[in-house]
């Protein structure tokens, strides 16, 4: 009876939403206690296919669905491994740091896309005496990704949520990669701006 009054996914609506991440052989990537939650409609809160699967859909509703590399996180770029000196990082610096940004003031044009005001994340993989291996790919770049999803929860979008373009309380979040969006206020600049941490808000996929 009361189903045709459940509120379905649509644009400006904050959707709560499970999920499993695994590899296409079906490896857990991640798979989080608490849901992730995100505003739909175009907004950058999840991938564009997740959005065109769980459009229309209702509570309850689960799929799974495969995303090649290019519909998630990219192709692999060899072009963002850089080796830098180990003398321009913070000590102790260990495999798995994080940092925004590139050492090279003259290196503005690679520290992040024109088109996106957020900056490039590197990652170390790599510590010798000397010098330092950094990535700026996501750790999940070239990568063919599938995403079990079920709905928890829809509910519409305050008018303060769509302004923001994101749920009340959400923080960005990247598979794979430490929330890094605290206060961005308070983010320094490589080499002093390592990032990490545990994501405390809710989750979304972007």
């Amino acid at each position: 009876m009361f189903d045709k009054f459940r509120m379905k996914i649509e644009k400006n609506t904050i959707v709560s939403l499970r999920y499993k991440l695994t590899d296409a052989q079906n490896n857990v990537i991640e798979e989080p206690d608490s849901p992730m939650v995100y505003l739909h409609g175009g907004y950058e809160g999840t991938f564009p296919k997740i959005e065109t699967l769980l459009d229309g859909q209702d509570i309850g509703y689960e799929a799974t669905i495969q995303l090649e590399p290019n519909e998630a996180f990219g192709e692999y770029d060899p072009e963002l491994l850089k080796i830098e000196p180990r003398a321009r990082f913070p000590e102790p610096l260990e495999v798995g740091m994080q940092f925004e940004g590139v050492p090279d003031a003259e290196e503005d044009a690679v520290v992040g896309d024109p088109e996106d005001d957020e900056p490039l994340i590197y990652t170390v993989t790599d510590v010798a005496d000397s010098q330092v291996v950094l990535d700026g790919n996501h750790p999940l770049a070239g990568m063919a990704l599938r995403f079990w999803v079920q709905v928890e929860d829809v509910r519409a979008a305050t008018e303060d949520e769509i302004e923001n373009r994101h749920p009340e309380g959400g923080e960005s979040f990247s598979f794979g990669m430490p929330n890094d969006d605290g206060d961005d206020d308070e983010d320094e600049e490589f080499p002093g701006g390592a990032v990490g941490g545990d994501s405390t808000g809710p989750r979304t996929l972007h």
